[in-house]
């Protein structure tokens, strides 16, 4: 248990990094960075694949099954929150991507955990997200403004909730999958999700991305290639393995519980980045967060 509580933190961890990420590119658009990042994701998946002697291949029904969860879990769910940052900044998302643990913990519930053993941990994170988005939401929509152009809160909001259902939806049937299929270790799968969403991220930008011509041709594309390769192997690859580890060791609704960590440590990143200290109320919201993973991590005990 405890080491998939320490996978599921570090893949939080890594996972906040794509909350700042956009905010760095601000030549990038949505598409071509998601594209570029799950490009680079998908490329290192296939050539580790490629050249480990012992490497396993998915069957077609497998294949089916990772190309789908790419989708809900790296290429569909990554570009909704792009767009989402776009409009709102990254507080406002990240909040609401934040609400993913309850989702899970509602739904991913082992049969024999009692629901007053998980309250505790349910009543603490809401309050530690209803203050943080008290004390956000206006931040956000100037941060809106000023990477957009033209404001957009709640389209932001809508995109930002789209991605949190997504990504739900993905965290519990990942879980399901990898205990359907012990045989398959936690590296591989991260190397099959890999390649269906490399392949998914070329569509995407073949369709909707910028000329290659064009993009090669802004400013600031070396930093922007540079970012697309870190958030690809650190925030998609290792993360992925790190969070099957967890998948397999821990229930679903354990899981989702961790996942609080993403927000914290977006938060923190935002912070940094913005070159603030959080307020008194933004600092209580972290504490909240903190001691709901705590208290489901004892409920589940």
């Amino acid at each position: 248990m405890l080491k998939g509580v320490a996978a599921g933190l570090a893949a939080g961890a890594l996972w906040g990094l794509v909350f700042v990420a956009p905010r760095m590119v601000g030549g990038l658009s949505p598409v071509d960075f998601t594209a570029g990042r799950f490009l680079s994701y998908g490329v290192l998946s296939l050539a580790l694949m490629l050249t480990i002697r012992c490497a396993v291949w998915p069957t077609r029904q497998q294949a089916l099954a990772a190309l789908g969860m790419s989708v809900l879990g790296f290429t569909g769910y990554y570009l909704l929150l792009v767009l989402a940052i776009r409009d709102v900044g990254t507080e406002v998302p990240s909040l609401i991507i934040g609400t993913i643990p309850l989702w899970m913990m509602l739904l991913g519930k082992p049969a024999g955990l009692s629901w007053g053993a998980l309250l505790p941990g349910v009543l603490l994170t809401l309050l530690g997200l209803g203050l943080m988005m008290r004390v956000t939401q206006g931040h956000g929509l100037e941060q809106g403004a000023a990477a957009a152009g033209v404001p957009d809160f709640w389209r932001g909001v809508v995109f930002a909730v789209v991605a949190m259902a997504l990504w739900t939806a993905f965290g519990l049937l990942n879980a399901a999958w990898l205990k359907k299929h012990p045989g398959v270790n936690a590296t591989t799968w991260a190397n099959w999700l890999g390649v269906a969403t490399g392949l998914g991220a070329l569509l995407l930008w073949l369709a909707t991305g910028t000329d290659a011509k064009v993009l090669l041709g802004q400013p600031g594309f070396a930093l922007a290639a540079m970012l697309c390769i870190a958030t690809g192997i650190g925030s998609a690859w290792l993360a992925t393995i790190l969070w099957n580890i967890a998948s397999q060791r821990l229930s679903a609704s354990l899981c989702g519980q961790l996942i609080v960590s993403e927000t914290l440590f977006a938060l923190l990143y935002s912070f940094v980045w913005d070159g603030q200290w959080p307020s008194l109320l933004q600092a209580l919201a972290c504490v909240l967060f903190v001691a709901g993973i705590f208290a489901s991590i004892r409920a589940h005990r």
